[in-house]
């Protein structure tokens, strides 16, 4: 029996496109358009109850929108068993129920005023109030899962895990005599990849795709995770405009060091702008000349091509992986979404 989205005989499926402005076969577009739906309104009933605070509170970045990325990958993941399966649209539901409640708790501990260009709910109400309706999703996101079976809420319950020792990782930053870059790797693989992995771990595993699949998918997953965060620093310092989602150098302004800012403190580079910008970027940089002086020595410096190339060598990995699995238009999206991962950084 032949794949329901394999090509069809006499040539290729007709492609539109799909996520991200990637060409996607027709029917695996217009399947996944169907199930993000059912995903739509299941959020919604999740997070609709008696309480009204905790509703209006729990529906604020449901519908404030977003790429419903994590998601989108469960269902891409699906297709290589049955995309039908039961379980399917729910455990879509989870991981972005998860990473919705991920995201009140860090607006807290960032003390951010905006999300999805939205009022926070920190802002909006309390930290307390935020904190408790973060902790709710995560609550009912465990409630669909008791009845995904075991296995599904133990690779949650590890992911979780991940998360919480990522965002610790974080906030107490390098011992001394560890690698600040290979910390900073460690803190994306924990906070943000463990749950684009876990994305295509449950898609795979709960429409019944073979073992030696389901590891593939999800390790793929986690190296296409890495990828878009790495892809997020870059993007960050390069862009002249708001296209990464925050406005151009951030993450210096806010003191965050990412990947090309860990290039440039290993001591790459020995010209007095390399000096400079070492001196600058251990520094408060919240002023707006120094800001600008930081961002101009960081896009000129030889770290970006560094950092372009390590973001190559992981969408790269990802796809030596995928290119293992069966070839239906699902794994098609998937080694589409790698170049995408590294053709948007420029």
């Amino acid at each position: 029996m032949s794949h329901p989205f394999a090509e069809k005989p006499g040539g290729p499926a007709v492609v539109e496109t799909g996520p991200f402005g990637l060409p996607v076969d027709a029917e695996l577009a217009a399947d996944a358009r169907h199930r993000l739906a059912a995903v739509e309104e299941m959020l919604m009933e999740c997070v609709r109850g008696d309480d009204a605070l905790l509703t209006e509170a729990s529906q604020h970045l449901v519908e404030a929108g977003g790429k419903r990325f994590r998601p989108m990958l469960v269902l891409l993941a699906s297709h290589f068993g049955d995309p039908t399966a039961p379980g399917v649209v729910p455990a879509a539901v989870v991981v972005e129920l998860t990473h919705l409640g991920t995201l009140y708790h860090d607006d807290v501990m960032d003390e951010a005023t905006v999300r999805r260009g939205q009022e926070s709910a920190n802002t909006r109400w309390t930290n307390t109030v935020a904190i408790l309706t973060g902790d709710y999703l995560f609550a009912r996101a465990s409630d669909l899962l008791a009845d995904l079976g075991p296995e599904a809420v133990r690779v949650q319950a590890r992911a979780f895990g991940r998360l919480v020792r990522g965002q610790i990782q974080e906030t107490v930053g390098p011992g001394p005599d560890a690698d600040p870059l290979k910390h900073y790797l460690q803190v994306v693989a924990d906070k943000t990849a463990s749950l684009i992995a876990v994305s295509g771990h449950f898609g795979a595993l709960l429409s019944g795709a073979p073992a030696h699949v389901v590891h593939t998918i999800t390790s793929a997953c986690e190296k296409i995770g890495v990828a878009f965060q790495l892809s997020d620093d870059i993007l960050d310092i390069a862009s002249e405009t708001e296209e990464s989602g925050k406005t151009p150098g951030t993450d210096l302004r806010e003191g965050v060091r990412t990947l090309p800012m860990h290039h440039v403190l290993s001591g790459m580079g020995s010209g007095p702008d390399d000096a400079r910008l070492r001196e600058l970027l251990v520094q408060d940089l919240s002023d707006e000349a120094l800001h600008a002086e930081a961002l101009a020595l960081l896009r000129a410096h030889p770290a970006m091509d560094r950092a372009r190339a390590d973001l190559r060598r992981w969408a790269e990995d990802a796809r030596t992986e995928l290119l293992t699995l069966p070839d239906i238009p699902a794994r098609a999206a998937f080694t589409s979404l790698c170049d995408y991962v590294v053709t948007r950084t420029g």
